[in-house]
């Protein structure tokens, strides 16, 4: 693939980068032959737990100035991006909204990936909310940006399929591989200027915004369909699904749907054991086997035989 112009000097891109298909994507662009006199990234955030790929790491590979302002909009970041005249700007998994000023430095454009087939999903956490809603599909997404986000025309997208028990993690996965294909497949007419766009119909999707770890208390009301499907969303390397127990938060980090060995105890939401297997039962009593679970503050695993020790007894109803 050659990364040469129209005007026959190599294409050059300014890119805003974070995270796996920040990797993934910084090195579709520098395997064709792009430019890349700028990275922004992000510093990794104290607390956060960092499971994925640095950007960083990739620019000083290859010799790139790397800049990870806390306010992208500097000044002098500014002015160094219009010196280098780019023909594109970038964004693959940045995650704070440029302002037009930015906009306005690429001669050809700036274009985002994002992580679902848009007009779907669009805004914070698409993948978590796909597998969250119980979606058998999502995707990645190159559309070029405006002043609002994931807003603007597409360019191309690909889509992958979301099994019934994959977690938000395997997914994310799979949309990193899709977006490397949506943009190596892409580059050449981009930089050619022959690439096709279409408008999105907005009426079609809506925006989510970001999830906090809170938001993964399992509520008292909901079925095992929508308590898996939320566990799924959520089972490590993020926060996890949770509900209380005697006043302590026991994790729930992968389930599955069985069919329980007999009747189970008790009513309302609720931990129960058989001996041998711990079960999540809802309140209109669907069930799910739970693989994995864990106290808040203990290292160790929660399995049956732990829970029956902890709790003395083989079913705790939640905390409501």
């Amino acid at each position: 693939m050659s990364g040469a112009n129209a005007i026959g000097r190599p294409a050059r891109a300014v890119v805003f980068a974070y995270h796996d298909v920040g990797v993934r994507c910084l090195r579709v662009l520098l395997d064709a032959g792009v430019e890349v006199p700028l990275v922004v990234t992000h510093a990794d955030a104290a607390g956060e737990t960092i499971w994925f790929g640095s950007v960083a790491a990739v620019a000083a590979e290859y010799g790139l100035r790397c800049e990870a302002p806390e306010d992208p909009h500097d000044p002098a970041l500014l002015a160094a991006a219009r010196a280098a005249e780019p023909d594109f700007l970038f964004s693959f998994y940045y995650r704070k909204m440029l302002k037009p000023d930015w906009l306005q430095v690429p001669r050809r454009g700036a274009y985002n990936m994002h992580g679902s087939l848009l007009p779907r999903y669009r805004g914070r956490a698409p993948v978590n909310w796909a597998v969250l809603h119980g979606e058998h599909e999502t995707g990645a997404t190159l559309h070029r940006m405006n002043e609002k986000p994931d807003n603007g025309p597409i360019v191309d997208q690909l889509a992958v399929p979301i099994l019934s028990d994959d977690t938000a993690h395997e997914v994310f996965g799979k949309v990193t591989v899709a977006a490397e294909i949506v943009l190596a497949r892409s580059l050449p007419e981009l930089i050619a200027g022959s690439a096709l766009e279409w408008m999105q119909d907005l009426s079609q999707g809506r925006y989510f915004g970001g999830r906090r770890p809170e938001d993964g208390r399992i509520p008292a009301d909901a079925d095992a369909r929508q308590i898996h499907d939320l566990v799924r969303a959520l089972a490590p390397p993020y926060p996890p699904a949770f509900l209380q127990l005697h006043g302590r938060r026991v994790f729930i980090e992968r389930t599955q749907h069985a069919r329980t060995p007999g009747s189970m105890p008790g009513s309302g939401l609720r931990l129960v054991s058989d001996g041998a297997a711990l079960w999540l039962i809802a309140a209109d009593g669907s069930a799910l086997k739970v693989l994995a679970a864990r106290r808040d503050g203990d290292a160790q695993p929660l399995d049956a035989g732990c829970f029956e020790a902890l709790h003395a007894g083989r079913w705790v109803a939640a905390d409501t």
